[in-house]
């Protein structure tokens, strides 16, 4: 046994350090609008390569040899803008970069923007940067780049302003854009109530690791959308605990909502409280 180890550990740790090296690069694209079609062509060559050498199939052996190297520089040629965003994530360090006492700050501006958006029933949605770059989402929008508050998230949200039907993004504590286009969750959900700004806010969630904030334009209510779970009719107390507990205590965790409890407060609701996007 002794022998083996000495023989094959420098084989495991070569395994070990290509997996983090490969799940990692999966981490970076993964938001990326390309990687379903890498991942599906990787797959296809993958099984190519298995089938050419467990059946002896010379032939698809050698095209796949021979168009290794050319496709290669294909892949960097189509996927210029998914690399480029994406090596630029890998020296990022995260949604803050600034002290405790900014990132309080910047928490409390966001929360009073949210608060106020609710008092006032404008619809609002929300995506909140943390590891993963939104720029891809914010391209699908109109660019701000401008510092947060209350004044400007009022303004955006009007319902008579052009950009009010769309998703704000939010990273490095500066609005990137505003007016931006979400993926809709496609799951089933059992509330009925949950419009479209709901969806977009789990959507985003569940392609990303932001934090989806969504104002219902019908009651007013604030919810969260945290890895595809959707937290909803939060107090102003419980929004701010929760936005403390996600981006100050990352590591706190997360004790999720009973959906028994929510369902049944969402009969009490009725139908009455739908959230559906306006015109």
């Amino acid at each position: 046994m002794l022998a083996l180890i000495d023989e094959y550990w420098r084989m495991g740790v070569e395994i070990i350090l290509l997996w983090v090296l490969f799940y990692q690069i999966y981490r970076v694209f993964r938001a990326t609008r390309g990687i379903r079609i890498l991942v599906g062509l990787a797959m296809i060559v993958i099984a190519l390569t298995i089938a050419s050498i467990l059946l002896k199939l010379t032939v698809i052996g050698w095209i796949i040899k021979s168009a290794a190297t050319v496709l290669a520089f294909a892949l960097l040629i189509i996927f210029q803008p998914e690399l480029r965003n994406g090596l630029a994530r890998l020296g990022s360090t995260g949604f803050f970069s600034s002290t405790t006492s900014e990132q309080k700050e910047f928490l409390d501006t966001l929360a009073d923007a949210v608060v106020q958006l609710s008092n006032k029933r404008f619809g609002a949605l929300f995506a909140i940067e943390r590891s993963i770059s939104l720029e891809n989402h914010a391209e699908t929008g109109i660019s701000i780049d401008g510092a947060l508050s209350k004044e400007l998230a009022v303004t955006i949200f009007h319902p008579k302003t052009a950009l009010h039907d769309g998703g704000m993004t939010i990273g490095s504590e500066r609005v990137g854009a505003a007016g931006c286009v979400f993926p809709l969750s496609q799951r089933e959900l059992s509330d009925r109530s949950l419009g479209l700004r709901h969806r977009a806010g789990l959507g985003i969630s569940e392609e990303t690791d932001a934090v989806g904030i969504v104002v219902s334009e019908e009651t007013g209510s604030i919810s969260i959308c945290v890895d595809g779970e959707i937290e909803k009719r939060l107090s102003e107390a419980d929004f701010r605990k929760r936005l403390e507990e996600l981006f100050l205590s990352p590591g706190t965790p997360h004790e999720k909502v009973d959906q028994q409890e929510l369902d049944s407060e969402a009969r009490r609701i009725g139908s009455g409280d739908r959230d559906m996007v306006s015109d």
